[in-house]
């Protein structure tokens, strides 16, 4: 019972993510709210980290996988997401982020061998790919395209595909080489670091300047302390968990839970709308991830009846 609890308050408090977001964007830039919520994240990791007497790797061929890591799985898709929210809804945000599954499959199929393709598999990914169409009409409207809107839905299916990548590479790189918490509280570190640089060199490029503390509302504070304290540090360290009790498959179904949470917050506290063809993308991506999973599910079912005999 204690297991599933866990399950669903992870689904909830990653389902909050996309609206947390939504609200700091308001008010500060993009790079500013991935260097708070990594920044907060990466203490929280480290400090958990030395409590269980452990470190990170001193060499650099230790130390250069989690700096991958940190910027191609966290800095990039954390500011496309964060930037790509001064478009568009946190609720399709938080639809558009679940493609992440369907290219994992994808790019997973050319690294590993126990990954292969198959027709229920290509399946899933038309599914997806056909809901991914049906949001991106969202942004055709009386004969023309809102550049921004669309600008914004491609920045959150790029995030989608670092994601992708980088799952792969942290599998087929570290291996194991590192524990998660050491994984997660190296790579955070690193990515508090990219995207503290990145936020202070912005201005001299043209982008937007850090916000000082003082000047930000009470809400999007609370939301950016929110991001880095709970939907980071204590996600991850949750998540972890949640997968060493249920195991990586039954824990990879949260990725169903995460959408629907943020459509319900983003309609009821910001009053986003759902209409028909938010709804029947999200339809179509949702099922084509469970296309795809399906088999891993049973194998799953399969493994532990065996195991429990």
């Amino acid at each position: 019972m204690r297991k599933w609890a866990a399950f669903w308050l992870l689904g909830l408090i990653w389902g909050s993510s996309f609206l947390f977001i939504r609200i700091a964007v308001e008010e500060v830039s993009p790079f500013q709210v991935v260097f708070m919520r990594t920044g907060i994240a990466a203490v929280g990791l480290n400090v958990l980290l030395l409590l269980r007497g452990k470190r990170l790797p001193l060499s650099l061929s230790g130390l250069l996988p989690l700096l991958i890591v940190g910027i191609g799985n966290t800095v990039v898709p954390f500011a496309l997401i964060s930037w790509g929210e001064t478009q568009v809804e946190s609720g399709l945000a938080s639809v558009l982020n679940a493609t992440a599954a369907l290219f994992t499959l994808v790019i997973a199929h050319f690294t590993f061998s126990d990954e292969r393709i198959s027709p229920q598999k290509i399946a899933g990914l038309a599914l997806g790919f056909l809901g991914v169409v049906v949001l991106a009409s969202r942004s055709w409207v009386d004969g023309q395209i809102i550049t921004g809107n669309l600008a914004g839905q491609i920045a959150i299916v790029g995030a989608a595909l670092f994601y992708g990548v980088f799952g792969v590479y942290s599998r087929k790189t570290m291996g194991t080489r590192f524990d998660p918490l050491t994984m997660s509280a190296g790579s955070m570190l690193f990515a508090a670091i990219i995207s503290g640089l990145l936020m202070f060199i912005a201005p001299a490029v043209g982008g937007i300047a850090p916000k000082p503390l003082s000047e930000i509302s009470a809400d999007a504070l609370n939301a950016l302390v929110l991001l880095g304290a709970l939907n980071t540090f204590v996600a991850y360290t949750l998540y972890y968990w949640i997968i060493r009790e249920l195991g990586a498959a039954r824990s990879s179904m949260v990725t169903y839970v995460t959408p629907a949470v943020a459509l319900v917050l983003g309609a009821v506290i910001l009053n986003e709308v759902l209409d028909w063809r938010l709804l029947l993308g999200a339809a179509l991506i949702l099922s084509g991830i469970g296309v795809v999973n399906l088999k891993i599910f049973a194998r799953s079912r399969v493994v532990t009846a065996a195991a429990t005999e």
